[in-house]
């Protein structure tokens, strides 16, 4: 089956309970769907199985490279149980919260966290409930403090506690999240989502444990990545701008601010950002989105994002496929807007000063310049086709790679027709390969210019430097 995108923003669809059946995942992939997600905070193992399983049966029957991305829950702080199940606090009134797992909550709020208690300090804030009830630290002690209520509501047991000011001491990575990494990469997924990312260790200490086997993905969705985001870019494979989170955590307002930036810091990184939460939110009910959320992942694709993600719209809702087909037709017809090379090629990151990076620009320079049909990458671990990418070309990158599991990663990059493919031992098998490829790929017609780049001598990763225009056959 020729699977031919015709659009270069990528898109990630998250499996559950409405799209795990095995026709479904079909129908969502020929929807659109380049990476499927696998959100380890809900469903079993063995369902998570099922679906790895039929996504790669899948793959074999359209003969193209589709990613599978785990979602790692990460530590989640929760009220204890309340006596009662439910309090109303309003404006003003000053709460203690325990260290303990439950208790009255007339005499204080259970929290039965003790990294909160060494870290939280007079001034903090504390949100309960996704920020419905919000609360400022006024004075605290070892094992309690008492906060002032700024937003008043009804707190009920096990509710989320977010507390934007504070950083905690804890790992991302929790013990069921260590056995779900191992789950994960035995079962061979391409990219693990980090949660609870607070500094850059938490990156250092999720990549002893992935080593090389899968790609890193820095979810951002706490104040305290934000203040460290370029050394966690620089650690991380990828970023997920987790906006829903965020949201919580920052004013509302900033988020898109800083999701602009983000993608801006991204593209500069030559890293895959993906843009994620509540993107056509209201199609987990209705058969379309709403005008403001067709406008949300227009705005993303206008910034230069390399994807952008479905979460319950996809998992649980009434309309998975729809959902799909609807963020294909946004981002086909945003690419095509008069205005859409002027508005990317405006946000185009400064590039590094070195030999590898020149060159790539130039290709992608050169096949925007002539009347050319596609852009070829060779390309060992994707830095060649990531490379190009950034700077946005206005042609189909096909990226030729040996390595299953690279082609299988550049399902997340922007513009990257991946394809796996033996690698190439001279010159001119290289410039012979291309040619027919992008024909074989319905990239190209033959006698269509090209634009072919790659690194010399073949095998050494990353040591991109050389370009070559030659016609398709």
């Amino acid at each position: 089956m020729m699977v031919r995108r015709r659009r270069n923003a990528k898109i990630v669809a998250t499996v559950g309970p409405a799209s795990q059946h095995p026709d479904m995942l079909r129908a969502l992939f020929l929807a659109g769907a380049d990476t499927f997600r696998l959100n380890f905070s809900h469903g079993s193992r063995e369902t998570h199985a099922g679906a790895y399983h039929a996504i790669r049966q899948l793959e074999r029957e359209v003969s193209r490279p589709i990613g599978v991305l785990q979602d790692l829950q990460g530590p989640k702080i929760r009220l204890g149980l309340l006596e009662g199940g439910t309090y109303a606090v309003r404006a003003g009134d000053i709460i203690r919260f325990h260290h303990a797992a439950a208790g009255d909550p007339r005499h204080g709020l259970p929290l039965p966290h003790p990294e909160v208690f060494a870290a939280i300090a007079p001034g903090n804030q504390v949100l309960i409930d996704d920020g419905r009830v919000r609360c400022i630290v006024e004075r605290l002690d070892h094992d309690h403090f008492d906060a002032r209520v700024v937003t008043g509501g009804t707190v009920a047991s096990r509710k989320g506690v977010n507390l934007p000011d504070t950083v905690l001491s804890l790992s991302p990575l929790t013990a069921k999240d260590r056995e779900d990494l191992a789950f994960g990469l035995d079962l061979g997924v391409d990219w693990i989502a980090l949660s609870f990312v607070q500094t850059p260790s938490d990156i250092i200490e999720a990549r002893a444990a992935i080593g090389d086997r899968a790609g890193l993905i820095a979810k951002i969705e706490k104040p305290a990545a934000l203040a460290r985001i370029s050394d966690i870019i620089a650690l991380s494979d990828a970023i997920m701008v987790a906006r829903g989170d965020l949201g919580v955590e920052i004013p509302s307002e900033e988020v898109p601010g800083r999701q602009k930036e983000l993608v801006f810091d991204c593209r500069r990184a030559g890293k895959p950002v993906i843009v994620a939460t509540q993107m056509l939110d209201s199609m987990v009910a209705a058969a379309g989105p709403t005008r403001a959320e067709a406008a949300d992942v227009a705005a993303a694709i206008y910034e230069g994002a390399d994807a952008v993600m479905l979460s319950a719209e996809s998992a649980t809702g009434r309309y998975p496929a729809e959902a799909v087909s609807m963020m294909d037709r946004i981002i086909r017809q945003t690419e095509r807007h008069k205005l859409y090379p002027a508005l990317v090629r405006a946000a185009e990151p400064l590039l590094e000063d070195t030999p590898a990076h020149a060159v790539s620009a130039a290709a992608a320079d050169i096949a925007t310049a002539l009347p050319v049909a596609a852009l070829v990458a060779f390309t060992e671990r994707g830095v060649t086709a990531a490379r190009v990418a950034r700077k946005r070309p206005g042609v189909p990158i096909l990226a030729v790679t040996p390595s299953e599991r690279v082609a299988h990663r550049l399902c997340l990059f922007w513009g990257a027709h991946s394809l796996h493919a033996e690698g190439v031992r001279s010159y001119e098998e290289m410039v012979d390969r291309a040619a027919r490829l992008v024909v074989a790929e319905a990239l190209a017609n033959a006698g269509d210019l090209i634009v072919v780049v790659a690194g010399i001598p073949f095998g050494a990763a990353g040591a991109t430097n050389n370009i070559r225009l030659t016609r398709a056959r």
